[in-house]
């Protein structure tokens, strides 16, 4: 299949998903993927929140890149934060990088950090969006374009899914979208700064993440 066909697919599956199943946010994490997504969210002018999740370890690279997102698509791009007190509270009690004492303790952080910022994102929501796709790793193979998440009680649109990484590489060049400058110097998936590193061409795309625990 050709990218055209890709990006025509790609626009469909945003557009009735969107009209279907409203109120509809996109979470962001500003990786390539979804710098595609949020730029056919702009072309199309569809009615979706954008949101990230800023843990407060991000790379310095990432936070350039929101400031840059919001300058080029002039796109109002919400910022879910820890709740002060449990991240206060767990630094307290086990030190600001206790995630590399043990995956208990990881966890923990990711649930603080993340999933509960996450949660507060999709309350009151009917699509989330997001950009994750089958070839990102073997954990992923299976995801579905449109699903119903049990988890939170939506439904879950990945509209990239069947996109390799060539297909999305060849979007942001015809496009011109800006992308984190992390990406061109070995980082294919980029999170917290300090759970994230770069990996060596042939690595899996997944292998620079929590990478102690391997």
């Amino acid at each position: 299949m050709g990218l055209n066909q890709r990006i025509a697919d790609a626009r469909q599956r945003l557009t009735e998903a969107v009209a279907k199943h409203a109120p509809a946010t996109f979470a962001s994490s500003f990786g390539a993927e979804d710098m595609v997504i949020l730029d056919l969210i702009h072309d199309l002018a569809l009615p979706v929140e954008v949101f990230t999740l800023d843990t407060g370890r991000l790379h310095e690279e990432t936070q350039e890149l929101i400031a840059r997102a919001r300058a080029t698509y002039n796109l109002p791009i919400k910022a879910y934060y820890p709740d002060a007190q449990t991240l206060e509270a767990y630094v307290v009690a086990h030190g600001n990088n206790a995630f590399y004492r043990n995956v208990e303790l990881r966890k923990r952080c990711c649930e603080i950090r993340k999933l509960g910022p996450l949660r507060r994102a999709l309350a009151g929501k009917a699509l989330w969006i997001t950009g994750l796709r089958r070839e990102q790793s073997v954990t992923r193979a299976d995801v579905e374009v449109l699903a119903h998440d049990t988890t939170h009680g939506l439904m879950k649109l990945n509209p990239l899914a069947d996109w390799n990484e060539a297909d999305v590489w060849a979007y942001v060049e015809r496009h011109e979208v800006p992308v984190n400058v992390l990406h061109g110097k070995g980082f294919p998936s980029i999170g917290c700064a300090p759970c994230t590193r770069a990996i060596q061409p042939g690595d899996d795309p997944r292998s620079g993440r929590w990478w102690w625990e391997q």
